[in-house]
């Protein structure tokens, strides 16, 4: 055993929200604009909290 972590694909559980524990089957997101480049900010439908930010990419990467 090499001591990593693996992935799993699966299609039959839903990920719940960790603010209002709703099971998540859509994630809402939002476009940030900056300077430099493109970030979204991902949130809960249900109470609308943030789960995530995307990294930036600068203007030469999309």
């Amino acid at each position: 055993m090499n001591g990593r972590i693996t992935v799993e694909q699966r299609d039959d559980v839903q990920p719940v929200c960790p603010h209002c524990q709703n099971e998540l089957r859509v994630v809402w997101q939002r476009g940030l604009s900056g300077m430099l480049g493109r970030r979204y900010v991902y949130f809960c439908p249900h109470c609308r909290k943030v789960l995530g930010i995307s990294h930036r990419k600068g203007f030469w990467m999309g």
